[in-house]
């Protein structure tokens, strides 16, 4: 089970393969990115054009062109990325959807879910971009499903 959309788990697994890809200095190409994390390519195409709208990533055209992203990016927290994809809904939304849930009028699991929200927030917002880099360049981490 994934507490993220597929989309948000296809534009965190491509960020982190494009910032590990930005620390040799490289463009990466759509191809390469889908082939990397597993993930179909024209979806994957629509995520990065819409983090690279609201400013995540950076792109270019051309034959050197590709996906890549600046060093000041990189220090961007993880939650950053899942506003920009799913919203705020995980951090502050309720755990059975409904409109109306909040402190004076919670639903059955509000106690306990907002606890484990407030962890996860805590988790993605300390978590920076660049964080996983030193694991991915060697090899102790994955991103792809096996």
């Amino acid at each position: 089970m994934a507490i993220f959309s597929k989309t948000c788990e296809y534009a965190i697994r491509a960020v982190f393969y494009i910032a590990h890809r930005s620390s040799f200095g490289n463009k990466v190409g759509i191809k390469e990115i889908a082939a990397a994390i597993d993930s179909p390519e024209l979806y994957l195409a629509k995520i990065l054009q819409d983090l690279s709208r609201k400013g995540l990533i950076s792109s270019t055209k051309g034959p050197n062109g590709g996906f890549y992203i600046e060093e000041d990016s990189l220090n961007r927290p993880l939650s950053d990325i899942v506003e920009a994809v799913d919203g705020n809904g995980l951090f502050y939304g309720c755990a059975l959807g409904l409109k109306q849930c909040s402190e004076t009028n919670p639903c059955p699991l509000h106690e306990q879910f907002k606890a484990l929200r407030t962890q996860i927030h805590h988790l993605l917002s300390s978590t920076t971009i660049n964080g996983f880099n030193e694991d991915l360049m060697n090899g102790l981490l994955s991103l792809k499903r096996n």
